[in-house]
């Protein structure tokens, strides 16, 4: 049958609207003979309506569920860190060190594990002191020689201030002994705006290692009353 009849016939529109679907009949015996004759096949031709477009946009997270990571990110887990260090020093603990004497040379400090680089090691705690009180106390201090000195002055958002850690205390950090090779750095750790002074690993602890650190006091004054600065 001519397509261009056929159309006219359907009073359709357009072809635009329509999709060509071609099917092959099933065909009897007497029609494969005339097929042969004519050299030809007939063909049935219907149209079809396009599908529709859906009419909701379909997503993926349709059909699969969204996957979450349960990795923390960077940001959590410096907060988890801090928090840790926050706890240890809120509540005076110290672990993974000991205290020991050596012959000539007194107490020390050594550690009963393993530290990693960066990782906290201790507090070196004491009095909080604003400049001002931190060199009247050394003034005290330098009347009665036997008394000693473990102050430590340092630099906090633009003010000078000092760990006075001379009161004898059961805490370990005002004994590590200094080196200038040492393996362990101080550092300013913030709670709620103030400043506390601890001790990091500054490269991997073994076992049994005395903890070392470098006091930083290189002037004449001191070096002469304690040689081993120079250390």
């Amino acid at each position: 049958m001519d397509l261009q009849r056929l159309c006219s016939q359907t009073n359709i529109q357009g072809i635009n609207r329509y999709r060509l679907r071609i099917v092959n009949p099933i065909r009897s015996k007497q029609h494969i003979k005339d097929d042969k004759r004519k050299n030809s096949f007939p063909l049935n031709i219907s149209f079809c309506s396009a599908p529709r477009k859906n009419s909701q946009n379909r997503k993926v997270t349709d059909y699969y569920p969204i996957r979450r990571s349960s990795r923390k990110s960077k940001a959590e887990l410096q907060c988890e860190h801090k928090k840790h260090i926050d706890e240890l020093i809120i509540n005076g603990i110290e672990q993974g060190m000991e205290v020991q004497q050596i012959e000539g040379k007194g107490r020390a400090v050594f550690a009963t594990r393993s530290f990693l680089k960066g990782e906290y090691v201790v507090e070196y705690h004491g009095d909080l002191l604003q400049i001002t009180d931190a060199k009247k106390r050394e003034a005290e201090y330098a009347q009665n020689p036997a008394t000693g000195c473990y102050m430590y002055y340092f630099q906090y958002l633009c003010k000078t201030y000092c760990v006075d850690a001379t009161k004898e205390t059961g805490r370990m950090g005002r004994l590590i002994n200094h080196s200038k090779s040492g393996n362990c750095q101080t550092k300013l750790h913030d709670i709620n705006g103030v400043p506390h002074l601890i001790l990091v690993a500054s490269r991997n602890i073994d076992e049994g290692e005395e903890l070392l650190y470098d006091y930083g006091d290189r002037s004449k004054a001191s070096i002469a009353a304690h040689p081993w600065l120079k250390e």
